[in-house]
């Protein structure tokens, strides 16, 4: 059993997250643009996918659009908060609907390389395993398919961590890779080609009390293991929005985001055992 304070707490995520389903899209404006950004990415590379995973689709806002993108392909809508998937069938409006799939992208309940376009936006700072979760995306991933993702770096909420630090020693925000970490996992994983890059975004608010309430409405609120348990008191909070206070610039209060991108490559030849090179009958050609 792990005792580090940071550690996500899967179930009470995926709790936070099917309560969170049918108010999330009033309040995901960052991670619809962290969406859109990825997709005009996606304008660069040459790739005609006949299946297509997006890995924790939420509300499948994004989901529609890679269905527009690529509409000869299947595309499937995976999230593990069954509620969000609940919501996000139950919208209409689709000309061709994904395939709805409720797991998790640490296990995820796909055959292996069915899959040519892995796309997960905003996922992977829930996992408790990265490089479980790697291993799965390049287990699915077929050989010259592509990752593509983005999670947010240890910068994230840094006013909001900054601000409870002065007040008790309990874990109040998520914990968050680092850029460099998670490119070393790629490679570990084996992964051919990865390329990371990240930049800050920042939404600001009249108060922190917005800011607490857009967290919670998005289920994004402290999961981790060493948060507080019960009610937090008047006077903590209290004390948590005076630290704040020293943040504010302009008349706001600034919450930065550490968004980090990063994409590769299913490997043509795969390393499946030591001395055993497996080469699909496709990377074949004749000479």
């Amino acid at each position: 059993m792990s005792t580090r304070h940071d550690f996500i707490d899967k179930e009470q995520a995926r709790r936070a997250f099917e309560r969170a389903a049918a108010r999330y899209d009033e309040v995901a404006v960052l991670q619809r643009e962290i969406g859109r950004r990825m997709l005009e990415r996606l304008d660069y590379v040459r790739l005609e996918p006949r299946v297509v995973l997006d890995a924790g689709c939420g509300t499948a806002v994004t989901t529609a659009e890679l269905a527009r993108r690529y509409p000869q392909a299947e595309v499937v809508a995976l999230d593990f908060a069954e509620g969000m998937l609940r919501h996000a069938s139950g919208q209409g409006g689709w000309a061709r609907a994904p395939r709805w799939v409720c797991g998790d992208v640490e296990a995820l309940p796909l055959a292996s390389q069915s899959v040519d376009l892995v796309y997960s936006n905003a996922v992977l700072q829930w996992s408790t395993d990265l490089a479980r979760t790697f291993a799965e995306l390049l287990r699915v991933l077929r050989p010259g398919g592509l990752l593509t993702f983005s999670t947010f770096g240890p910068d994230t909420l840094r006013e909001l961590r900054a601000a409870w630090a002065q007040v008790d020693g309990h874990t109040h925000v998520s914990p968050f890779a680092d850029m460099h970490d998670l490119g070393d996992l790629l490679v570990a994983t084996r992964f051919a080609e990865p390329v990371m890059d990240c930049e800050r975004l920042t939404v600001t608010y009249a108060g922190v009390d917005d800011l607490m309430r857009d967290l919670k409405l998005l289920g994004a609120h402290n999961v981790t293991a060493g948060r507080a348990r019960g009610l937090t008191g008047r006077q903590r909070l209290a004390a948590m929005r005076a630290a704040y206070e020293r943040f504010r610039t302009d008349g706001r209060l600034p919450a930065t985001y550490e968004v980090v991108y990063g994409h590769a490559w299913g490997p043509v030849q795969r390393q499946v055992e030591a001395g055993v090179t497996v080469v699909p009958v496709s990377a074949i050609t004749r000479r």
